[in-house]
């Protein structure tokens, strides 16, 4: 049974998981308040729908609190993602994912019971500026406002040790909860493991304490 999203707002963030999901199999209703829009996606999405959110009346009439997961990407008018998302909590559906345009809607968007918020174009400028430090971070994503899972090329420096030789959550804080090595991948990999030169690195912690892991021993 193939999964089914919602999707409301197509902006470029909207719009870019409307295709992504379509991609990987899902079905998925997209929604905006622009018939233009709308006539973009309606070759794309399962189905493509004007409408505007902030009514409760219209959120019934589209069955959309019967879907499991709504995105809600609605671009700079924080008043209806603020509305739309109020009103989906209220009306029980499970998963809601919705795009934050500053720090103080992400909090509005909490305190009303948002499962799930992001922030792309912070989120984005963040991991392009650490991956641009340091040659060693190959990828990175923010698990909140402090902590953080990177993506690690392991150095000489540590290879040929074990994880209980590094003593690396002792000594820095962080856990390495994999390790790939070309097409093998290794999750909770255990403390007797020795890294090789090349390893990929899965690393989880306080964004103050990686940074201390990489600039010490990568």
């Amino acid at each position: 049974m193939k999964k089914e999203f919602v999707v409301i707002g197509l902006g470029r963030f909207g719009g870019s998981i409307v295709r992504e999901l379509v991609k990987q199999g899902a079905n998925v209703m997209a929604i905006d308040t622009d018939s233009e829009r709308i006539d973009e996606f309606a070759q794309i999405a399962t189905q493509a729908v004007v409408a505007d959110t902030t009514e409760e009346s219209v959120i019934k009439s589209l069955g959309i609190w019967n879907f499991e997961h709504v995105i809600v990407a609605i671009g700079e008018n924080i008043q209806a993602s603020i509305l739309t998302t109020l009103i989906l909590k209220e009306l029980g559906v499970p998963q809601i994912t919705v795009k934050a345009q500053n720090d103080y809607h992400e909090k509005v968007l909490r305190k009303i019971g948002a499962d799930y918020v992001v922030h792309p174009e912070r989120d984005m400028g963040i991991r392009i500026a650490n991956n641009m430090m340091s040659n060693s971070v190959l990828d990175y994503l923010e698990l909140s406002g402090e902590h953080s899972i990177v993506e690690i090329k392991a150095s000489e420096k540590i290879a040929g040790h074990s994880l209980i030789e590094l003593d690396i959550r002792a000594k820095y804080g962080v856990n390495i909860v994999g390790i790939t090595r070309g097409d093998e991948i290794m999750v909770s990999p255990a403390a007797t493991d020795r890294i090789e030169v090349g390893d990929i690195l899965l690393v989880i912690g306080a964004d103050v304490d990686i940074d201390r892991f990489v600039q010490k021993v990568i």
